[in-house]
């Protein structure tokens, strides 16, 4: 039974075949997923091409939707809602089908077009691993899942596309699961997100009693009810966001539920990239920016006469402690999560701060720039440094070997800093004056610490991966000669950082078509002479200029605001002075955006000078200074064991709670469960033991011994009979006539 709900019947007269056929979008990659499944293993290139062309189908019909809504944009704000009714109970339907607004266009086309890059560069990276189809069917399936749950017309599909995105990420983080801190990565991911889901049903659940609906846009939808006002307690609305936040909490990764985040970079970085820049993390983001109207109403709180949104404190905090932990950070991977991590509180405060566009805009530009560096940080590993990821040990003067990933590794800190003119500054500059102009003062110069925090952090990481001296692993790539430091011990330190180990991945332990310096049956292998293969460098290429153009789409310096006008209907609340509406954005001014420029400036000039004294060769008092200072090496060790946050969850949260638990349970199992299933063993033995003396001894084999003896007896009694003698044969019939004879006379009297 079909059920189709839109603006009006007009509306879909005039909406293209893309906006009314977008629900394709995902179900292209859920088809492809199980294709990939049944019939990977026999295709040519074990199944990746039939990801990647979903991928490349996808992202087709995306372009084609978000061409469609920019000219549907110009004349109509309404969305396009198009459902199925999947189940129902009572009389309450729900739902499958598609809800294209800006927003949803937004991220259409942003996840289909990252996914494809991604998949394309992943056919070099994993080429060879053992579980290559695998690897495809569960890229897939996850690209599939955040593109349905970006599609939700209702909370029920958005459910649906949020825990796929969780499946698939403990599938992918935990893909060299043979490696245990691989696997305890999965876990922890799977666990940690977990948690925050449970908030993810109890809200839903609390909006369907509050609003009687689950439809999220759309008249009669939450957002709309929200927004005029149509419901009885804004106390009940109030814990239903606070319940679906700690879900944002999770997904997205902010405090104190960021954890499981860094630890996920075990997984392929392929994967790192996707996860980061598109998808799961933002995952939570894009629940805030959809739900807008219930947390800017439901969390609106007053703290000593100021007005605080509980989303902009936890993304505040969140910016600070995540940018803080990137500086103690060696892996290049790991310094690159926790500055996700620290960007996604960027948008978390944005959008509780009222500057939903340009925290919607962050995504976007972020994406780009994002999985850029998690690409060139793969790169690096795929083809310098020797399969490793650890920026002091194995890096250092790959600035002139690999000038592609140099490059793009460039363009993609400066939007990352929020440098003038590169995409970050457009989006997260915008983030910062909003909230000092919509008299969020504090969060505004949190938002200026972590712009000097960001570029200090990036400049260490730019100094320690591509200048200086080539050290260890980067030695082989640079030098081109054997580096004999890199004994076999550590080379599978090395590896292990990223999961990548040689017996269990081959191709990587060879290489011999691309020559990366490993060492083959105790001989050098030839030496790549540039930069990675194109299946590598040409996803770098795209997204480097990404990160420098995207930002020009709602450009505020130069009054461009195409993306303000394409996304401004999906915001749920209109712009104005009014209680519960957002307040107007800002107008651009260099005066203003001055403070985030010298800071950026100041960290990027501060860092590199550091840089150069604590990681050169000359000896200088700025070396092994955190080990001569007491103060120092505390707050070191205080950042390098992450706040102890891990120690708390798992040594006193865990242990509390999941221990108890764990020791009860198995008391259960050991004293009821094994005491019920050994005495039911037991009474079954006695059972078969009466049985067999009682009923098989006496009843039944007496019965057959009693049975043969009457048989013997009776022929005993019989055999005289058989004499041979005829006269005897003749007189027994004689009798047995007369004997009938009498009876017919007896019964016939």
């Amino acid at each position: 039974m079909f059920a189709e709900e839109a603006a009006g019947e007009a509306a879909h007269a005039a909406a293209g075949w893309f906006l009314e056929h977008a629900w394709l979008i995902p179900v292209i990659p859920a088809v492809a997923f199980f294709l990939i499944i049944f019939f990977g293993k026999k295709m040519p290139k074990g199944g990746s091409e039939i990801g990647i062309l979903s991928m490349v189908a996808s992202l087709v019909i995306a372009a084609g939707t978000a061409y469609q809504w920019i000219d549907w944009s110009h004349h109509s704000e309404e969305p396009i809602i198009k459902s199925i009714t999947w189940w129902q109970s009572g009389g309450l339907k729900f739902g499958i089908g598609q809800h294209i607004d800006g927003l949803a266009v937004m991220a259409l086309l942003l996840v289909s077009f990252i996914s494809t890059l991604v998949q394309i560069y992943s056919t070099e990276y994993v080429r060879g691993d053992r579980r290559y189809t695998h690897f495809f069917a569960s890229l897939t399936l996850f690209s599939a899942g955040m593109l349905s749950m970006v599609l939700a017309p209702n909370m029920v599909q958005f459910i649906l596309g949020w825990e796929i995105m969780g499946l698939c990420s403990f599938m992918l983080i935990g893909h060299w699961w043979e490696e245990e801190a691989n696997s305890k990565a999965a876990l922890k991911a799977f666990f940690t997100v977990r948690t925050g889901d449970m908030g993810l049903l109890v809200g839903t659940a609390m909006l369907l009693a509050i609003f009687g609906t689950l439809d999220i846009g759309g008249e009669g939808g939450i957002n709309s009810l929200v927004a005029n006002g149509e419901f009885d307690s804004k106390n009940m609305l109030m814990w239903a966001a606070i319940a679906l936040f700690i879900a944002c909490i999770g997904k997205s990764g902010q405090f104190p539920l960021h954890t499981w985040l860094p630890d996920a970079m075990a997984g392929p970085t392929p994967v790192s990239s996707l996860l980061h820049s598109s998808t799961m993390v933002v995952a939570g983001v894009f629940l805030v920016a959809r739900l807008y109207p219930v947390f800017h109403t439901g969390l609106d709180i007053n703290i000593a006469g100021q007005h605080f949104n509980f989303v902009a404190v936890i993304g505040g905090i969140t910016i600070l402690i995540a940018a803080a932990l990137a500086f103690v950070q060696n892996d290049i991977k790991k310094v690159l999560a926790y500055s996700t991590v620290s960007q996604l509180g960027y948008m978390m405060m944005g959008l509780g701060v009222g500057a939903w566009m340009p925290a919607v805009f962050h995504i976007f530009t972020h994406a780009f720039f994002k999985c850029c560096l998690f690409l060139c940080a793969g790169s690096i590993a795929h083809t310098g440094s020797h399969h490793s990821f650890d920026m002091k040990t194995d890096m250092g003067g790959l600035r002139k070997k690999m000038p592609i990933t140099f490059w793009t590794w460039i363009v993609s800190t400066l939007a990352l800093c929020g440098v003038p003119f590169f995409s970050g500054f457009f989006s997260k500059d915008e983030i910062i004056d909003s909230a000092k102009h919509n008299h969020y003062t504090v969060f505004g110069i949190i938002g200026l610490i972590g712009a000097f925090m960001t570029a200090a952090y990036m400049t260490r990481a730019t100094y320690l991966t591509f200048f200086g001296k080539a050290r260890g692993g980067a030695a082989h790539f640079v030098d081109g000669h054997e580096d004999h430091s890199h004994d076999a011990a550590a080379d599978e330190v090395h590896h292990d950082i990223d999961g990548l180990d040689t017996h269990l991945h081959p191709v990587h332990a060879a290489h011999d078509d691309h020559g990366h310096g490993d060492i083959q049956h105790g001989k050098p292998l030839p030496f790549a002479p540039s930069d990675s293969p194109w299946q590598i460098t040409v996803p770098l290429i795209i997204l480097g200029v990404l990160a420098i153009f995207s930002g020009y789409l709602n450009a505020a310096p130069f009054k461009w605001h195409y993306f303000e006008h394409w996304l401004e209907s999906s915001m749920g609340l209109p712009f104005g002075e009014e209680p519960g509406m957002i307040p107007e954005p800002p107008t651009f001014s260099w005066v203003a955006a001055a403070p985030s420029i010298i800071l950026v400036a100041l960290g990027i000039t501060l860092s590199w000078l550091i840089s150069k004294k604590v990681f050169g060769e000359e000896k200088n008092g700025l070396q092994g200074l955190t080990q001569r200072n007491a103060l120092l090496g505390a707050g070191h060790k205080f950042l390098v064991n992450k706040y102890y946050l891990d120690a708390l969850y798992e040594g006193v949260i865990v242990k509390a709670i999941a221990h108890p638990i764990a020791n009860a349970a198995y008391w259960v199992n050991q004293h009821v469960l094994d005491g019920i299933v050994n005495a039911v063993g037991i009474g079954g033995r006695r059972t078969g033991e009466w049985v067999y003396r009682n009923v098989d001894q006496r009843v039944v084999d007496g019965a057959v011994n009693g049975s043969g003896a009457t048989a013997r007896g009776a022929g005993g009694v019989l055999q005289p009979v058989q004499s041979g003698k005829v006269s005897m044969y003749g007189a027994l019939l004689f009798g047995a006539a007369a004997v009938g004879a009498l009876v017919l006379v007896l019964v016939n009297s």
